[in-house]
């Protein structure tokens, strides 16, 4: 039995999130191991990094699946290369060792987030970036984000549909860029829960809006309550930026 590994690039904008659905194909897992079953001829199972939601997109998900297949790395890529949606795009294809395990080896993750920050829309970039007319003072933000870095309880950062036995998190940085008024949010962690980047984006946004204060994030960690802490960032502006192993 081989073990198969792969990075895969997609766009999210019409699936209904990573996971396979008992009602629904229209997921990630979904399309691949269907095109994945026709190939080898045998029940496929692939395991990922990490469930995106619906509408989140990914520029480094990693993989993994067992096979008795023969066939090459680069027949297995070709294959899939041909046979599944454009939206969806294997970049890599290796064989590793049988115990690499994609989501349990992770150390860290990358979550990009994208804000048009334009005064008018970009129609380009609408389905991969949320847009704010209102301009973010960056420096708040990069202020505000220094209070998230470090191990925390990041209960006020999750969905109240998480069911993590612990809401301990580590995140090691959050990167603020802005170029031509896209803004961009880099966040690594050893782990994220339900929804948990878009929130700290949701609340990253209000302190660049002057809502809330720099200060309010280390209240709203205190608090560990949901209900106080800002809404959750739009699914389309979030990627799943890389994973390390």
């Amino acid at each position: 039995m081989r073990n198969i590994k792969m990075v895969v690039q997609y766009d999210g904008s019409r699936y209904k999130g990573f996971q396979r659905l008992k009602d629904n194909d229209m997921t990630i897992q979904g399309k691949i191991e269907t095109v994945l079953c026709k190939m080898t001829d045998e029940p496929i199972e692939i395991i990922g990094s990490g469930r995106t939601d619906m509408g989140v997109h990914a520029y480094g998900q990693v993989v993994n699946f067992k096979t008795l297949s023969k066939d090459s790395t680069s027949k297995i890529q070709k294959y899939l290369s041909e046979y599944l949606p454009e939206d969806i795009v294997i970049k890599s294809v290796e064989e590793v060792e049988d115990r690499f395990h994609s989501r349990y080896n992770a150390k860290t993750k990358i979550y990009l987030y994208r804000i048009d920050n334009n005064k008018v829309c970009n129609p380009f970039t609408r389905k991969h970036s949320i847009h704010l007319e209102k301009k973010l003072d960056l420096e708040l933000m990069k202020e505000a984000s220094e209070y998230l870095l470090g191990e925390h309880d990041f209960t006020s950062f999750a969905s109240s549909k998480s069911k993590k036995k612990s809401n301990i998190r580590t995140i090691d940085s959050i990167s603020i860029q802005e170029k031509n008024d896209l803004v961009e949010v880099y966040i690594e962690g050893n782990g994220f829960l339900y929804n948990m980047a878009r929130i700290i984006v949701g609340a990253l946004i209000d302190v660049g809006h002057k809502k809330i204060t720099p200060e309010d994030i280390k209240t709203m960690l205190e608090n560990k309550n949901r209900s106080l802490s800002s809404d959750t960032a739009p699914a389309k502006g979030l990627y799943l930026y890389k994973v390390k192993y």
